[in-house]
Formats: C-alpha cells, sequence, structure tokens
C-alpha cells in the first residue's frame, strides 16, 4: 500500500510541474514593453493577482521563446513590432503550440532621432538608404562599396557632420520594419535598382537588407535606452527607436522623414508614412491553466487602455480606428486562434 501512495504521489509530482506557475511571463519587443507593462501593473493594481512579469528581448528573440514550448518554462505572451512569420508560426507548431491568438493593440511610427542638441535634419529614405546601405549604385548605376562618411556627401543641404547611427540588431521587430519601410523604400528611389528589382527580386532584397558594417551604422542592442545615452553623449549621431520611445524621452528629438515629423496625430492620420501595427500574441493553450491570462488580455483590449484617450496613448502608442478595435476587440474575446493561411 506504501508503494502504491509513494508512486501515486511521484506521478501527481511529474504532471504538476507543466503548469506549477501563478504569475503571467510575458517576453518580446522593446518597442512593445512600455505599453505591456503598463497594462501589468494596472492588472496587478486592480485584481489582486501578482503583476505579471515583463522582459524585453526583441520581437524575434520573444517568438524563440514563445514557440519553444507549452509549459510553465515557456512564456505565456509575446510582444512583436510585427506579425509573427510564417516560420515562427511553424516551429510554435513543431513544438506544440498550436493555439495562437493575435491581437493587434495599435500604431508606432518609426523615428530617426537624435539629440535635442543636435542638427535639425530633415531627411528622406533615399537619403537613408545612401547613408546606411552596404552598396550603393553610383553615378552609372553599378553598385559599389559605399563611399559616403558625412552627411553633406549624400546631399549638400545636409549638415557636415560624420553619419553615426545606432539601431537594432537583425532579432529586433524594429530592425525589420526599418528594412522594410526604409531602406526598401530608399532603394527604390534609384532607377538601377527598380529595373534590378524587376530581373532579380532576390539580388533587390539583398541590397536593401545589407547595413554597413564599417561603422556608419552601429548594433546597439535591445535596449533604448543604451541608445539615448549614446545619442546625448555624441550630439552628431543618430538612432532608429518605435516613436513610442521618442515621446517619452524629452534629452532626444525625431526628425521629419520625407518632409513629415512623427507626432500622435501625423501617424494616426497616416500622413507619416513611416508606421507600423504593434501586437501581442498569447499562447491559448496556458488560458484557464496560467491564472489571469483572460483578464490580462481583456484589459488590453478595454477602451480605457487602448482607446483614444486610454491611458496607453499617454505613452505613445497610437489607437487602431474604431471599426478595426471592435473586431480586434471581438476577436480576442472569441480568443480566435491563427491559422497557417492567416499567416504571411
Amino acid at each position: 500500500m506504501k508503494r502504491l501512495l509513494i508512486a501515486a504521489s511521484l506521478v501527481a509530482l511529474t504532471a504538476v510541474p507543466a503548469f506549477a506557475r501563478d504569475q503571467i511571463r510575458i517576453v518580446g519587443s522593446s518597442t512593445v514593453y512600455p505599453f505591456t507593462t503598463a497594462v501589468a501593473e494596472q492588472i496587478g493594481k486592480s485584481s489582486g493577482m501578482k503583476t505579471p512579469v515583463v522582459e524585453s528581448t526583441g520581437t524575434g528573440g520573444g517568438f524563440k521563446l514563445f514557440c519553444a514550448g507549452v509549459g510553465a518554462d515557456h512564456p505565456d505572451f509575446s510582444n512583436a513590432s510585427r506579425a509573427i512569420k510564417k516560420g515562427e508560426f511553424e516551429d510554435c507548431a513543431k513544438n506544440g503550440v498550436t493555439e495562437i491568438v493575435e491581437i493587434k493593440i495599435g500604431f508606432d511610427g518609426l523615428a530617426l532621432a537624435d539629440s535635442v542638441k543636435g542638427a535639425d535634419m530633415s531627411l528622406t529614405k533615399k537619403h537613408i538608404f545612401m547613408a546606411l546601405a552596404k552598396q550603393v549604385p553610383d553615378k552609372d548605376g553599378k553598385l559599389v562599396a559605399n563611399p559616403y562618411k558625412m552627411w553633406n556627401e549624400i546631399d549638400p543641404a545636409l549638415p557636415a557632420q560624420k553619419i553615426e547611427v545606432y539601431g537594432p540588431p537583425p532579432t529586433s521587430g524594429t530592425r525589420d520594419s526599418f528594412m522594410e519601410l526604409v531602406m526598401e523604400k530608399g532603394a527604390e528611389g534609384f532607377d538601377s535598382l527598380k529595373e534590378l528589382k524587376k530581373s532579380d527580386a532576390k539580388a533587390f532584397e539583398a541590397v536593401w537588407k545589407s547595413m554597413r558594417e564599417d561603422g556608419a551604422f552601429v548594433e546597439a542592442g535591445e535596449n533604448d535606452n543604451l541608445i539615448v545615452q549614446k545619442l546625448i553623449g555624441n550630439p552628431n549621431a543618430l538612432g532608429i527607436f518605435g516613436f513610442a520611445n521618442v515621446a517619452e524621452n524629452t534629452q532626444i528629438h525625431a526628425l521629419a522623414i520625407d518632409g513629415v515629423v512623427p507626432t500622435f496625430e501625423t501617424i494616426a492620420s497616416g500622413e507619416y508614412k513611416v508606421a507600423r501595427p504593434l501586437f501581442v500574441y498569447v499562447k491559448k493553450q496556458h488560458i484557464g491553466v496560467i491564472p489571469g491570462m483572460a483578464e490580462f488580455v481583456a484589459e488590453f483590449t478595454f477602451e480605457k487602455a487602448v482607446g483614444e484617450d486610454g491611458y496607453l496613448s499617454e505613452k505613445g502608442l497610437i489607437p487602431l480606428p474604431g471599426e478595426d478595435a471592435a473586431k480586434v476587440r471581438e476577436a480576442a474575446n472569441a480568443m480566435t486562434v491563427l491559422t497557417i493561411d492567416m499567416v504571411k
């Protein structure tokens, strides 16, 4: 009898650790981090539950952790400053993460910023491509190693200061978005690269996806505060940020891109084109097992949080239009899961 009781106890012990956790764990995008942290703090204050733990790992790093499996050792939510990729979705499925709910929480603009003591530059996407691409077309349209050292070498109207830009690593959703919204569009400003896109799409992609490695572009990690400190220490340097990070920091300011400065109003209206949606992904298999997950989802879709006058707008989140917000809320409440055909 004693042996049976011991055996039963061992079975119970091996079954419990899979979900032996009473606190929500969230990973992912540094851009979404301040919004999720605000929601987590609200949940902690209002519900009596433990405040969720939020980690800033970058979008790509967050998906790796999120997709690694189901159970207490794996995160419940993943923040993302871009949509989940098909390969990431497939990795999730391979590891048993088969029920994922996508919540679009709002929009954010990407910004190039410098210290408030720096020059008030106005750039185009073509300027930025010419400054940061590993290879650029010469006057005959032939690709050459990027020769530009100073901004005024690109355009005499720009200041005579060294090109030095701090940005996120390839694991960051901000980096992915910057490449697609700025570098690709900037490359299309050259007739020779437009033709290359038509004749050899892969070769064109390799051009706009390859950043300089000679010190003009510096990967500064996932910590946006570190980039801010770099800019404060060097007023001639620029940094790549989500708009929310610039809006919250009085020591840096965003530069105009294609004649438009990113603001809450210009991003919301669509006038500022360098903008992207932000997401939170939910591991549905943990709902009902990890306490507080349903309440967290509800809080993140409430008007008081993500609405035009919600507390997240004060932190720089650009809200979804009313009709879109209602659809997102309905899908989140229904816990509608993603399918492979919904992922790009």
